[in-house]
């Protein structure tokens, strides 16, 4: 088995877990980015604390500023100030533009802040003259990230369950499809409907569940061929014993009124006797076609069955020449010696039938490959071209029989295809070219596999 299902499923469930780690890894970093900056008002706030400061020290009143400081720290709950810097470079060193410019004592408004520090950051607002500064711890209020931790819990639990949710939705609508769509094929079929199948409704789909359907139209195929053919057999056989049952009961009310009973009593067992092998042959042709036995396997010489047969043919037909042109031996290993004398009897009996008095029966047992050819081919007057193969179904009898010869109840060669169908044999028939006659070429295995 190809296992196409489970690279399906292994490779969604691999492919969904990869997308959603990226996707957790992705949107939580760029969540995490998005929550590290202070928001935008907060920041115009700050940058307005910084310019009241910036006004009150170029002002020059320090009483004022020192006013406004402690009002500040009253109101947000923290620490504020007004600093100097002075930086000395030592050692000859000198300072560059790039430091003197980005030079601060605590951390730019529009800077990214640490969410997982515990300490609130110090801001650093500088003045025009670059060496004085507005410093502010950053308020609780203004402090970034205050949905983090539910933002945590989407992407750790919310988010991993829907897409995982997800996922197992994909897989079971791609795995209950298929199986509603048998389900729907076996609910038609056990209500009668024997041309439901599986397999059409999956379209293209490739894996085990087609398999699987493949499977149940296999099986719905041999068991509506098994039930149409029990209807044609019931049918058939009914129609066949319709005629015997109406002559036992025309015999019988010959009898009760007493008209010639020593007449109507061979008549009567004569029928009797037809139906008993009908019914016979109908159960056996049966057996066959429902059972597909396993027949026993023996060892035999065709050469010896085959004479054997000849020779019973006959004592029964002695007005017929029976000529027989068979090898010293021909070995056939594990076959059925039951199934293939009937097979070999039945052809040879039927060629016998249609034959004329006088007329010529020839048997033919050749060597071919891989098993031996047994042909039979009689006088009688042949078969339609159009009606070759189905002389091989139960109760049919071909057009081209004369009125004189009886045509018995129809199943002898379609005994006789079903018994080479179990031993895994064959066999065809064709007609003989000039004076016409029928020809029955039977395929036998050597060697059955």
């Amino acid at each position: 088995m190809n296992r196409r299902l489970w690279w399906k499923l292994s490779g969604t469930l691999a492919l969904g877990t990869l997308v959603l780690f990226w996707v957790i890894s992705f949107l939580g970093a760029t969540t995490e980015q998005q929550m590290s900056f202070i928001a935008r008002k907060h920041q115009e706030t700050l940058k307005d604390w910084g310019h009241t400061a910036e006004r009150l020290y170029l002002a020059g009143d320090e009483q004022a500023l020192a006013r406004w400081l402690e009002q500040l720290q009253r109101d947000e709950n923290t620490w504020a100030a007004v600093v100097r810097s002075e930086i000395q470079p030592l050692a000859g060193s000198e300072l560059s533009s790039q430091f003197q410019e980005g030079f601060r004592l605590g951390r730019n408004v529009e800077w990214k802040i640490h969410l997982y520090f515990t300490e609130n950051p110090i801001m650093d607002l500088t003045f025009a003259d670059g060496h004085t500064h507005f410093l502010i711890t950053l308020p609780q209020r203004m402090r970034p990230g205050a949905y983090l931790p539910e933002a945590r819990l989407f992407l750790k639990a919310a988010l991993p369950l829907t897409v995982l949710l997800a996922l197992c939705l994909v897989i079971y609508r791609h795995l209950m499809n298929p199986v509603r769509q048998l389900e729907l094929a076996t609910r038609q079929f056990s209500e009668g409907n024997l041309g439901a199948r599986a397999r059409a409704l999956l379209g293209n789909r490739n894996d085990e569940l087609t398999a699987l359907a493949e499977t149940f139209d296999q099986m719905a195929e041999r068991i509506g061929d098994l039930i149409q053919s029990q209807r044609r057999l019931i049918s058939d056989l009914s129609h066949e014993l319709r005629t015997p049952l109406t002559r036992i009961d025309m015999a019988i009310s010959c009898v009760e009124e007493g008209i010639d009973t020593q007449h109507f009593l061979p008549r009567i067992r004569r029928e009797c006797d037809l139906m008993r092998a009908l019914v016979e042959d109908t159960l056996t042709l049966a057996w066959l076609e429902n059972e597909q036995p396993e027949l026993n396997q023996e060892d035999l010489d065709l050469t010896d069955l085959v004479d054997t047969i000849a020779e019973d043919a006959r004592y029964e037909y002695p007005e017929h020449h029976i000529r027989t042109e068979l090898p010293e031996q021909a070995e056939i290993r594990g076959t059925s010696h039951r199934a293939l004398a009937q097979a070999i009897e039945n052809v040879v009996r039927n060629a016998c039938k249609y034959t004329p008095a006088g007329g010529t029966v020839m048997i033919r047992l050749q060597e071919e490959a891989g098993g031996y050819r047994l042909s039979v081919e009689d006088d009688g007057p042949g078969v339609p071209a159009e009606q070759l193969e189905a002389i091989f179904r139960p109760f049919f009898r071909a057009t081209r029989i004369r009125e004189s010869v009886p045509s018995g109840h129809g199943l002898g060669l379609a005994l006789a295809s079903r018994h080479l169908d179990a031993i895994g044999g064959r066999i065809r028939a064709c007609n003989l070219a000039g004076n016409g006659g029928l020809a029955m070429h039977l395929w036998l295995p050597a060697v059955r596999m």
